[in-house]
């Protein structure tokens, strides 16, 4: 059975790899799948385009769970799977159709995606930092960072500890309206412009902002689900944020 790498590629190196698939593709296939099919429509159509036999067994689990769909790429000696950034467009107009698949190596859909210059909202909060930025492709056209006071949670029991957990609640609130409103004075700008919201952070601090601030509601139908994973939301956070959400996972079968 053929092992199976994982690992993430930035924009540059995800088309150096499509570049080089191209050069070989009288030998590789494409399969395109938007975000959306369920897991036994994957088996399907990747057992009847690949061949039940050839295909890996976490394959279609892998595709399932991924929210921006996926391109498989396969022949006898390039076997990916790419599961990009942004929700990947179908290859066709096939009324119907929840993917489809080409015997040549169609690297347009996912090499155009990697071209746009989409204009993302990245807002990153960590308790005591934020950083807030709005990008076109790559390119930074306004930005706030800071910082503010949240104490860390306090370990010992008794009264003390219960007022000590109302003082922090009370920072915390303080915290979140501040950054909400440096959000708002960020994206509000760009509003109708913006392709999609990035958060960055721990999930439980991003689940807690959220609540509180709702200003941020009015963009849910642009909101990406995954989280970036950024440990200091300042100027070279949103610099480090910018290149992963813009970086794709991929899984290679040798």
């Amino acid at each position: 059975m053929s092992s199976a790498r994982r690992y993430t590629l930035n924009k540059v190196k995800l088309l150096h790899l499509l570049e080089e698939l191209k050069a070989n593709s009288v030998e590789v296939g494409s399969l395109c799948l938007p975000p959306g099919s369920s897991r036994t429509e994957i088996e399907e159509m990747v057992a009847a385009t690949l061949g039940k036999e050839a295909v890996p067994n976490d394959m279609a689990g892998s595709i399932a769970e991924s929210q921006t769909g996926a391109i498989v790429f396969w022949g006898p000696h390039h076997r990916y799977l790419v599961m990009p950034p942004f929700p990947v467009p179908a290859l066709s107009k096939v009324e119907g159709a929840k993917g489809s698949f080409s015997h040549t190596c169609e690297i347009e859909p996912l090499y155009s995606l990697m071209h746009q210059e989409l204009m993302l909202g990245l807002v990153m909060v960590r308790l005591g930092e934020y950083g807030i930025g709005v990008f076109q492709g790559e390119k930074l056209l306004a930005s706030k960072v800071g910082t503010g006071l949240v104490h860390a949670r306090h370990r010992q029991g008794g009264s003390s500890a219960n007022r000590f957990r109302r003082h922090r609640e009370k920072q915390m609130e303080t915290f979140f309206t501040r950054v909400c409103q440096h959000a708002r004075e960020q994206l509000e700008p760009h509003a109708r412009q913006l392709d999609y919201i990035l958060y960055g952070g721990t999930k439980e601090t991003i689940l807690d902002f959220r609540k509180q601030c709702h200003f941020l509601h009015e963009f849910d139908k642009i909101t990406l689900p995954r989280l970036l994973n950024i440990r200091e939301p300042k100027q070279s956070g949103l610099a480090e944020g910018i290149r992963e959400a813009w970086s794709s996972r991929v899984i290679q079968w040798d």
